[in-house]
């Protein structure tokens, strides 16, 4: 059952390889958890109190809500795919609620840190600081996802058009507005490439063996040049989606624009970053009240 579950949120709902291995080890480990129980326990006698058990078990082991929540999403899912194709005859998550997760604050880079980063005075012309700085000002100017940034092929950047064609979550296309200053950077970034290395495939983002870039990579390069300029925890490409997100916001954009641009399924999500326009609240009051 759970094999032919994962096969068709990958093959027909177009769940991304990421997704589909995290459902996999979700369902694989609930179900160790139940078959080690007193009593037999298997898919089809599993009841309401074994997952709330789970659940339990989880956070005692030190599992965050919202890690919780997202196991137990998949359960939900896993169930209904069943349930549908008379697998089993009972969903004993139906009517269960996850823990409650306190939501943090998105972690951002501040402009002016961003700008001291990006300063040309920061980098040699080496080809390794060259792909790092077009990496990070990638991030920070469209606001795109880690996995998003990787899959990037040579067709999908068009220099004329300044616009940039990504892959989302469940294969859902976008194409992404980007200014002048990228478009440099992307010029200069590709007489780098093709000058300095010799590519094994299409990807845009090629390291100095000439393959595509990968995650692990990415995260790398990241997490090193944020620590130039912030000593915050989290230095990772999301935190400079956050940062895209809030410059934008800071810089009079709307949700609805920005929800656009980020691929998200809804506004709410991209509410989350609102509280982070202090700045912008700041420059009304500045500028509206006589006493400021």
């Amino acid at each position: 059952m759970v094999r032919r579950f994962l096969e068709y949120i990958k093959l027909e709902r177009g769940y991304s390889p990421n997704t589909v291995t995290s459902y996999g080890d979700d369902l694989e480990g609930f179900e160790k958890f139940f078959t080690e129980l007193e009593g037999g326990v298997t898919w089809q006698t599993v009841d309401s109190d074994v997952v709330r058990m789970w659940m339990e078990k989880l956070m005692e082991s030190g599992y965050t809500a919202s890690s919780v929540n997202r196991k137990l999403s998949a359960l939900r899912s896993f169930y209904k795919f069943a349930l549908k194709r008379n697998l089993l005859s009972k969903d004993p998550v139906h009517m269960l609620t996850g823990p409650k997760k306190h939501k943090p604050l998105p972690v951002y880079v501040k402009e002016k840190d961003m700008d001291a980063l990006l300063d040309d005075a920061m980098w040699t012309d080496g080809y390794e600081d060259v792909l790092e700085r077009t990496i990070i000002t990638t991030f920070y100017e469209t606001g795109i996802r880690l996995a998003e940034l990787i899959g990037i092929d040579d067709s999908d950047v068009r220099l004329e058009q300044r616009e940039l064609r990504v892959l989302g979550k469940r294969n859902k296309e976008r194409v992404i507005p980007f200014g002048e200053s990228l478009e440099e950077t992307f010029n200069t970034y590709i007489q780098a490439r093709d000058s300095e290395v010799t590519r094994t495939d299409s990807a845009f983002f090629s390291n100095t063996k000439g393959r595509r870039v990968s995650r692990g990579q990415v995260m790398t390069m990241v997490r090193r040049q944020l620590s130039r300029v912030t000593t915050q925890k989290k230095r990772s490409p999301h935190v400079l989606r956050h940062t895209f997100a809030t410059a934008m916001l800071n810089n009079d954009a709307n949700i609805e624009s920005l929800k656009k641009l980020l691929g998200h399924e809804s506004v709410a999500t991209t509410a989350r970053y609102a509280h982070t326009t202090f700045e912008q609240l700041k420059r009304v009051y500045k500028n509206a009240h006589p006493r400021a």
